[in-house]
């Protein structure tokens, strides 16, 4: 167990390389990235080697096991320098479509699967959504039948991140009776990205931009049966377990980006001068930032606090609960800093290339995604017993 200092050291570190990676190799190129739709994949690579996609991985497959404080530090980091939603949400979908195979997949298909996704030779992504439901996840409909050493999956995804150009797609199937509804008879199934039978479709958002999202049609795709992930009819425990890290990720983001956002302000502020001085200079520019800082506090001190908790194994009900509500905080504050930053740059906030506007755009999928806002409030209801 490392002391508290060695920590505080570890995490300087990992700001640092994060903050020095987000800079020079993301921020200068986000605007052109997310005109072309894609980042390059060679950024994966370069991610890899700098061994922050393997961080919170065991070593045995290229990781670095790391605690929750962090992994928060890595996401708080890419974000405030790096600025980009998309990038984000890509280059690290492998922290939703892994864990399942980490902790599910027999030994071989995780030593198969992991370390060249840790690389960034290779690209995973989580499937669960349809187009006929969100977040009702008990509802989904895509089947996967057994057929000898195979499973054989039917149905439809939507929204999936990095869906266009996943190696490995972690894929969330009904395998009960036909027919069945609910919880039961779900199932999880990694897809190799070239199976037969699967086609992907792109899909236009208002944000996130340069992360490639798809409409994916799985039409008898066969999948060899050592790819299911646990036992069949076990997939609803697992997406719910999963559910919980990718909340806390988000709320590290959005902590990131609302200090985006209150930078970009700030330096506005100081630089633009209006009436002879300032912008800095009056009191109403000031307590938008003020208001923009208590914010800001309060979620990095409410995510502080989770974090350390996961880390002494405190990860029960009321530290679930706490979760989704961190999540709505994190993203309200995402929500408020953008909009305050955008109304300080003014015109400029509504211009191409600024970070304001560009986050302006993407705060609503983190306010969606993983779980909605109505969604959080019900899950944190019922985990406190009310």
């Amino acid at each position: 167990m490392s002391s508290s200092a060695d920590l505080k050291a570890e995490r300087a570190a990992i700001t640092d390389t994060v903050e020095r990676f987000a800079r020079s190799e993301i921020a200068p190129y986000v605007t052109v990235w997310d005109e072309a739709g894609e980042f390059p994949r060679s950024l994966y690579l370069r991610a890899g080697e700098l061994g922050l996609l393997g961080l919170g991985y065991p070593e045995a497959y290229g990781g670095t096991p790391a605690p929750y404080a962090l992994r928060m530090d890595l996401w708080l980091a890419l974000c405030r320098y790096g600025a980009s939603g998309g990038v984000l949400a890509s280059l690290l979908s492998h922290n939703i479509g892994l864990p399942p195979v980490l902790a599910y997949a027999s030994e071989a298909v995780r030593s198969e699967v992991i370390p060249p996704v840790l690389a960034g030779q290779k690209i995973a992504a989580l499937a669960i959504t349809e187009p006929g439901g969100g977040s009702d996840v008990a509802a989904l409909r895509a089947t996967a039948r057994r057929d000898g050493d195979n499973y054989v999956i039917d149905g439809e995804k939507v929204f999936i991140t990095s869906g266009m150009r996943a190696d490995w797609i972690t894929v969330a199937v009904r395998t009960g009776e036909a027919g069945s509804k609910g919880a039961a008879g779900i199932s999880m199934l990694l897809v190799p990205g070239d199976s037969a039978g699967l086609s992907r479709t792109r899909l236009d958002k208002m944000g996130w931009l340069c992360s490639d999202t798809a409409h994916l049609r799985f039409d008898g795709v066969r999948v060899p049966a050592r790819y299911l992930l646990g036992e069949e009819g076990a997939g609803f425990r697992i997406i719910m377990g999963n559910f919980n890290a990718e909340r806390f990720g988000m709320s590290a983001a959005a902590l990131g980006f609302s200090h985006a956002c209150y930078d970009e302000a700030l330096s506005w502020a100081r630089q633009r001068k209006t009436f002879g001085s300032p912008l800095v200079g009056h009191q109403a520019i000031r307590h938008k930032l003020v208001d923009m800082q208590m914010r800001i506090q309060s979620t990095a001190a409410w995510l502080e606090m989770l974090a350390a908790r996961a880390d002494t194994g405190d990860m029960g009900a009321d530290w679930v609960a706490q979760v989704c509500v961190l999540k709505n905080h994190a993203t309200q504050t995402m929500q408020f800093c953008a909009d305050q930053s955008v109304q300080i740059l003014g015109g400029m906030g509504f211009m191409r290339g600024t970070v304001s506007e560009r986050i302006y755009r993407e705060v609503k999928v983190m306010m969606i995604g993983g779980g909605a806002e109505e969604i959080m409030k019900d899950l944190a209801a019922r985990q406190w017993g009310l």
